[in-house]
C-alpha cells in the first residue's frame, strides 16, 4: 500500500555519509541509507518514543544528516484498532560524514 505521507528533515550543515556502491536511483542516491520498518509497543500513557542512534558501522559518526519518516494507511489503521498500544513506524535516516 502507498504511503499517506512522509517528511523529510535535511541538516544544511555537514554533508552525508556517502556510499560508493549504492544502485538507488531515488533522493538518496549515492547516500549511505539505513531504514527500520518496525512495529513499536507502547503503553495508552506513553507521550514520548525515543530511538538512538550510536555509532556503528551504519553510521560512524552518531549525527544525523537526513531523517525520512513515512505514514501509511496501514500504521494508522494499527494504531486505531490497538487504541495506540502498536505504531508501526518506517524511518530512513542518512547520518553525517565524519569529520576531523
Amino acid at each position: 500500500m502507498q504511503s499517506c505521507y512522509s517528511v523529510r528533515f535535511v541538516s544544511i550543515n555537514g554533508d552525508e555519509q556517502p556510499d560508493p556502491l549504492s544502485t538507488r536511483t531515488d533522493y538518496y542516491r549515492d547516500m549511505q541509507v539505513v531504514e527500520l520498518d518496525t512495529v513499536i509497543t507502547a503503553k495508552a500513557t506513553t507521550k514520548d518514543i525515543n530511538y538512538l542512534i550510536k555509532e556503528s558501522s551504519a553510521c560512524k559518526s552518531g549525527r544525523l544528516h537526513t531523517v525520512e519518516v513515512r505514514n501509511t494507511f496501514g500504521a494508522i489503521l494499527l494504531s486505531a484498532m490497538t487504541f495506540g498500544r502498536k505504531r508501526k513506524v518506517k524511518i530512513k535516516y542518512v547520518c553525517q560524514l565524519e569529520t576531523n
